[in-house]
């Protein structure tokens, strides 16, 4: 019986890269990880290269002097794509302002929303929060200007803003005549 040969697949799990990642997020050298599980240090090496697999017993070991699960290693980590044409719109408030959210929609801890501000459109009168943690706006193309308590900041084209979630704000486009792209970037939300 002739079976066709097997071939990685994009979905095959990277367990060395994970491994490694691991193990130099825990700062443990690759020669402290082979004494602690009695795996030879090339053998460790080529497991994270992803030259060679480890057997059950040897991912357990590794795991455990690493601190963490099998499982945790072998899950394959969720990539989103969120296409820009695709992006769901959504409204925070605001006028002549389209916005559309570029993280996935369920994804509370960090939210990037992309809007197009038309010339002179503008946030609410009153200073708002948004509920996160931390607030960035990034101007793509064009200005804008960020309100706060602490008084009004001009940003232009290739400028970054940062503050709190609390700090209430609000926002304008002052240019008559040109429209501003900018990214709102919304992180700790909970």
């Amino acid at each position: 019986m002739k079976s066709l040969p097997l071939h990685p697949t994009p979905t095959t799990p990277q367990v060395g890269r994970r491994l490694r990642a691991l193990r130099e997020q825990a700062r443990i050298s690759l020669a402290d990880l082979a004494q602690v599980t009695g795996l030879s240090k090339g053998f460790l090496s080529r497991v994270e290269r992803d030259l060679t697999s480890p057997s059950v017993a040897s991912l357990v070991a590794v795991c455990q002097a690493l601190g963490t699960s099998p499982g945790h290693v072998l899950d394959a980590p969720e990539v989103t794509v969120v296409r820009g044409g695709e992006a769901p719109a959504i409204s925070l408030g605001g006028q002549g302002i389209t916005e559309s959210l570029l993280s996935p929609p369920g994804l509370r801890p960090l939210q990037v929303i992309r809007a197009e501000i038309a010339p002179g459109g503008t946030g609410e009168d009153e200073l708002y929060t948004v509920d996160c943690e931390v607030e960035s706006v990034h101007v793509v193309s064009g200005r804008l200007t960020l309100r706060t308590v602490d008084g009004a900041h001009a940003l232009a084209a290739g400028d970054t803003a940062t503050f709190s979630g609390q700090e209430p704000h609000s926002w304008q486009n002052p240019d008559p005549d040109s429209p501003a792209l900018v990214l709102w970037i919304l992180a700790g939300r909970t």
